[in-house]
């Protein structure tokens, strides 16, 4: 299957946004998570969730990339069923000055009994959304370090490791418990990988609904990707780290977001620029963060001391 899309960016910012998986998550909607197991100047092993027909998968990939040709080629090591194998490439090629265009390859097999029209139909719409959120960032005529923004919090808490990774996994408790949290549905049809829908208000009194897929690693890990993220977003995902300190739990709270310029000018007024977007939004999440492992504290304190 060949999928193509005519960019107006140059060649060097769209091979770069394919080239960085990390970036995935906030970019195209169907990647959940990446976590590498190898990454050289040109070649990466890398873990990636995504979602596929409605449904949470991961797979092993492995990619060769040829910055030179603009060139990506990949293979998944380790797929799932009811895909027996699959592999392709990315190529990049420039067709004037400021305008590129975009193919992506695949080539797949499915396991005995599968209907390969199903898997087809979940390449198509996958390959289709994902070029579509390549050339929405990319013609942005922005720097991509301006619109996609990581940060992060780490703070130590009166409470083991253990106690505040379970109040984050529970966060059905958190509409008792954190107060700019207002409804929480949870659901865990497979192990370790969530449905959470939340509805939270922001300091600044905006009210949204969020839906994210999350992955929970026991006692260590919770990383988390909106499916539908706040207004503001083009995309939104972090992480949730977990360790024992000699004064308790540290807990690291990391966010990356893709900020959509002209929705922030909406919200914020019409002189916001990227960089009062991103003081915004790292303000307004490392708060809400600070304050649900706050709450954390204060409800193992509870369960310890019931009145």
């Amino acid at each position: 299957m060949s999928h193509r899309r005519v960019v107006q960016a140059p060649p060097e910012i769209v091979y770069a946004l394919v080239a960085d998986v990390t970036k995935w998550p906030v970019i195209f909607a169907p990647s959940v998570l990446v976590r590498h197991l190898h990454r050289g100047p040109d070649d990466e092993r890398f873990r990636l969730w995504a979602t596929v027909n409605g449904e949470v998968k991961n797979w092993t990939s492995r990619r060769v990339l040829d910055a030179a040709q603009r060139r990506i080629v990949f293979e998944q090591e380790r797929s799932q069923a009811p895909i027996a194998s699959m592999g392709g490439s990315w190529s990049i090629r420039e067709i004037d000055s400021g305008t590129t265009k975009v193919t992506l390859d695949h080539r797949f097999t499915v396991v005995d009994g599968a209907d390969r029209n199903v898997v087809a139909g979940a390449v198509d719409r996958n390959s289709e959304t994902e070029l579509a959120a390549l050339a929405r960032i990319a013609e942005l005529g922005h720097p991509v370090e301006d619109v996609v923004h990581t940060f992060e919090d780490t703070v130590t808490l009166d409470i083991s490791a253990a106690e505040a990774y379970d109040f984050v996994y529970h966060s059905e408790r958190w509409p008792e418990h954190v107060p700019h949290v207002g409804r929480i549905e949870l659901t865990e049809d497979a192990e370790g990988v969530q449905l959470m829908e939340m509805d939270t208000v922001t300091e600044g009194g905006i009210p949204h609904t969020t839906k994210s897929v999350r992955v929970c690693s026991s006692n260590e890990r919770i990383d988390y990707k909106q499916l539908l993220p706040p207004t503001m977003l083009f995309g939104h995902s972090g992480a949730w780290e977990f360790t024992d300190g000699p004064d308790g739990a540290v807990v690291t709270a990391r966010h990356t977001v893709a900020i959509n310029p002209t929705a922030a000018r909406e919200i914020l007024g019409a002189t916001t620029d990227l960089a009062d977007a991103r003081a915004y939004l790292t303000d307004a999440l490392s708060t809400n963060s600070r304050n649900t492992l706050r709450c954390a504290v204060r409800y193992s304190e509870t369960v310890k001391s019931p009145t």
